[in-house]
């Protein structure tokens, strides 16, 4: 899905003290109620604004914007964006040319970036002068950020973090004080939070544990190979319960000439895919950049410089010609950025009956209760069980 596409008029109006902007996520759904903004994007600009936080040559930096609902209308600061998210990133992009700003005036890194390296240019001494923290869901994610972005931090650093109220715990605040420093919160408000961390030199951190690892009981050369997780990646100390069904039912046959892994996670499905159909061409692709990492990482470590695959990070499956897959594997997401709906499922459905050649396959893992059969039935016009347990459904589709 191209950014030129998306400019639909499907936005909305977001105004802030520091200006009115046309935002919209991406990728455009029809019927959608959701915004591009949350009630702690709101009140963490209006805090900024209240207390003249910001100024002219001021060092922005912003973690986990999930669609420029902080940047677009503080790009007159020329932030730094720190994201795992494609689809932020190109919301971010999309959000930038509907309100004709130029794309120089934000600067997007992923998540396994140093910010450092980018923020040496926009001050006197390399640091950050205000840090801006979307709370994100996973508490690994958070940590992991917290490392990150300490080594940018000095003790003039301003660093505000802001979520929703149901998502900020005690455990929430002591990572902040076990990484950043003394911490401090706002009174809640339209069910937001607002976290208030100081820089302490002086603070004896411990190590960053991730990313994770976990041995997988599935023989290579006699031993169980070991997968590597960084920490945006669903289940990633051990294997879940659905994926392990998956694993125990991988189809393996000759006419599987290119096989897809996704929404890939740390690669677990295509790695043992691709280990049961050596002449397969295999393809990874997540929206998560750690997760694609993660799954560059486990399969090097299997294959090494014997075997190539291709790794996308992407919306779906765009970048994959149509008519030219085999077989798909899936275990779709259940939110993206704390939205829980299945309108992502049904995006890698359809997109995988495109993607598919005549006769390729699409196998997909469920929890019973979601009904995946009716949504491939009615794609596909069939949809077969192949195995099932207590919780989980593995469904199989053809394209005919």
């Amino acid at each position: 899905m191209a950014v030129e596409q998306l400019n639909t008029g499907l936005d909305a109006l977001m105004e802030t003290s520091f200006g009115c902007y046309q935002l919209q996520r991406y990728p455009v759904r029809k019927k959608t109620t959701l915004k591009a903004w949350d009630a702690a994007d709101e009140y963490l600009l209006d805090y900024l604004y209240d207390n003249e936080l910001l100024h002219r040559d001021v060092s922005l930096l912003i973690v986990n914007d999930s669609f420029g609902g902080l940047s677009i209308p503080l790009n007159h600061y020329q932030p730094v964006v720190m994201t795992d998210s494609y689809l932020s990133m190109q919301g971010i992009s999309v959000n930038l040319k509907n309100n004709n700003i130029d794309y120089d005036a934000v600067t997007i890194i992923n998540s396994l970036e140093a910010p450092g390296s980018v923020l040496d240019g926009r001050s006197d001494n390399g640091l950050a002068d205000v840090v801006l923290i979307k709370i994100p869901k996973s508490l690994a994610m958070l940590e992991d950020q917290l490392h990150r972005v300490r080594a940018s931090l000095g003790t003039s650093t301003t660093i505000i973090a802001g979520g929703k109220t149901k998502h900020i715990h005690s455990s929430t605040l002591e990572l902040f004080n076990k990484i950043i420093g003394p911490t401090t919160t706002s009174l809640a408000r339209k069910k937001a939070r607002l976290i208030f961390s100081k820089f302490d030199a002086d603070l004896v951190v411990p190590q960053n544990p991730h990313p994770a690892a976990y041995k997988l009981d599935y023989l290579l050369d006699g031993e169980d190979m070991e997968m590597i997780s960084h920490a945006a990646v669903f289940s990633r100390e051990k294997l879940d319960a659905g994926t392990r069904l998956f694993l125990d039912n991988l189809p393996a046959d000759e006419r599987y000439k290119t096989i897809v892994d996704l929404g890939c996670g740390n690669g677990v499905l295509g790695l043992v895919a691709a280990i049961k159909n050596p002449a397969a061409n295999m393809i990874f692709t997540d929206e998560s950049y750690m997760a694609v990492e993660s799954a560059i990482d486990n399969f090097c470590a299997v294959f090494g410089e014997t075997r190539g695959a291709e790794f996308l990070q992407t919306d779906c499956l765009y970048g994959v010609t149509d008519n030219s897959v085999s077989l798909i594997l899936c275990n779709p997401p259940f939110h993206h950025n704390n939205a829980m709906n299945d309108d992502i499922a049904w995006q890698m459905f359809t997109e995988s009956r495109t993607a598919l050649e005549p006769q390729g396959e699409l196998w997909v893992i469920g929890n019973r209760h979601l009904a995946y059969h009716a949504k491939l039935k009615h794609l596909f016009g069939n949809c077969d069980v192949v195995a099932s347990d207590n919780k989980f459904t593995l469904l199989k589709s053809i394209k005919i």
